[in-house]
């Protein structure tokens, strides 16, 4: 796999905890239709923001000797929007690859799809779509594309690998869906919130104050494999706080050779814009390229 189609899944998929192998939709035909830019009526009628409760709700009031537990564990503080359009800098590092400061555009449908485009100088060498059911990713400079389906990755995982989650962790809200009677309890400047999903740890640190996730753990438990997801630069965006610089870390066991390997990624965004309008997500495999299997 080249340099840019690697980043691309890294980027859509959460990195691969074995050199990201392909894997395909069996049912494909080879070609992916233009995906319309026509707003989804459905979101056209969702609210553009919503303001966060604050911190004098009742059930925060009965319960003194839990000041601010109860508040995380209905409020967590997250981000609402119909579009999202990001210019970003990417940087990534592992033992096979040092790539610094590539440029991606993102462009994100509530719900519905997750659109990227990395260029190196001014050239475009992936273009990518998530949508709800397969990941599909163009690599320009080979003429080639490939095909991923949550099922597969799923299982290449041993986590639930879904849009939600994707989606969830480029806006930094939480990757899990909150659910009754789940562990939330102080740990120094943070409220920590666990959950687990199969085989699968997830603790989620969220600021006492703002409520926002800053910090992000996942540990797969038969192998110890671990993921760190760490949110900086917050700042404002349309009444929400938004983090800015994303910075995940992996360490792993490689199941080919048994050795263990750290990979870096970082996303630094320029510019976040939360909009109403469709800002269109053009996406068409020219007849002439190959699929990857």
């Amino acid at each position: 796999m080249n340099k840019y189609g690697l980043l691309a899944i890294l980027f859509a998929t959460l990195l691969s905890l074995d050199g990201c192998r392909r894997h395909h939709v069996s049912h494909g035909t080879g070609q992916t239709p233009v995906v319309s830019s026509t707003p989804d009526s459905t979101l056209a009628s969702q609210p553009t923001s919503v303001t966060p409760t604050t911190s004098t709700d009742s059930a925060v009031v009965a319960k003194p000797a839990r000041p601010g537990i109860d508040e995380a564990r209905t409020n967590v503080a997250e981000i609402d929007f119909r579009y999202l359009t990001a210019k970003s800098k990417i940087s990534f590092k592992s033992n096979q690859q040092d790539i610094d400061n590539a440029n991606v555009n993102i462009r994100v449908r509530k719900d519905s799809l997750i659109w990227l485009s990395i260029s190196k100088l001014g050239i475009e060498a992936v273009r990518g779509l998530i949508t709800r059911d397969s990941i599909t990713i163009i690599d320009k400079i080979h003429r080639e594309y490939s095909v991923y389906d949550f099922p597969t990755l799923s299982k290449q995982f041993n986590f639930n690998m879904n849009f939600e989650l994707l989606q969830a962790l480029i806006v930094g809200n939480l990757p899990l869906p909150k659910r009754p009677a789940q562990k939330i309890k102080n740990e120094r400047d943070y409220l920590l919130l666990r959950q687990s999903e199969g085989k699968v740890m997830v603790e989620n640190y969220i600021g006492e104050q703002d409520r926002k996730l800053k910090k992000l753990m996942v540990t797969e438990q038969p192998t110890k494999n671990t993921l760190r997801l760490d949110y900086e630069d917050f700042t404002s965006l349309s009444n929400f706080l938004f983090p800015y610089t994303s910075l995940v870390t992996l360490d792993y066991k490689s199941q080919s050779d048994g050795r263990f390997y750290q990979t870096l990624l970082r996303i630094k965004h320029n510019k976040v814009e939360l909009v109403d309008k469709n800002p269109g997500f053009p996406f068409t495999i020219p007849a002439n390229y190959k699929r990857r299997p």
